[in-house]
């Protein structure tokens, strides 16, 4: 078979990967704070959301919230509801919107924005990182969004 530069370039505009990730000042949320379409155009990795939301220099989502599925890890907290059925109670483009930016469903919330990178003030230098010019990274990746959103999601009542 021949490949010719008109079908590789076919398949790469094809390919997830080159779409890229949408970056945080792109986001579109919802009239209720919902992101319908995925950040990387790639499935989230629930076992890697569960590490994310458990590990407490990247997520540490158990810090406020009680999860079953996670208790090899001690210490959850009690300030956010508990997550257990988090599946059954919304949606998938509604649990991205609450991960990404909880302020944009729940104007009130004490949840931190995992993937904004304005608007506010962060103390201290250790979330400045290496985006360009300076700018604040997100505290989550667009991929470690999708893996929470898939580990939530995959959280259902027994």
């Amino acid at each position: 078979m021949k490949i010719t530069l008109t079908t590789l370039a076919a398949a790469l505009v094809a390919t997830p990967l080159i779409a890229g990730e949408v970056a945080p000042a792109s986001v579109t949320f919802g009239e209720y704070g919902e992101i319908e379409q995925s950040l990387t155009g790639q499935p989230g990795d629930p076992e890697n959301g569960g590490l994310v939301m458990k590990n407490k220099s990247i997520g540490n989502c158990i810090a406020c919230h009680q999860v079953s599925a996670l208790s090899d890890q001690p210490f959850h907290g009690e300030i956010g509801p508990s997550l257990d059925g988090a599946g059954d109670r919304w949606e998938e483009a509604d649990l991205r919107g609450i991960v990404a930016n909880a302020k944009q469903m729940f104007p009130g919330t004490i949840m931190p924005a995992y993937y904004k990178t304005e608007g506010f003030t962060r103390p201290g230098n250790a979330y400045t990182g290496k985006a360009p010019e300076g700018d604040l990274d997100p505290l989550l990746t667009a991929q470690q969004i999708e893996d929470v959103v898939a580990f939530l999601v995959a959280q259902k009542e027994e």
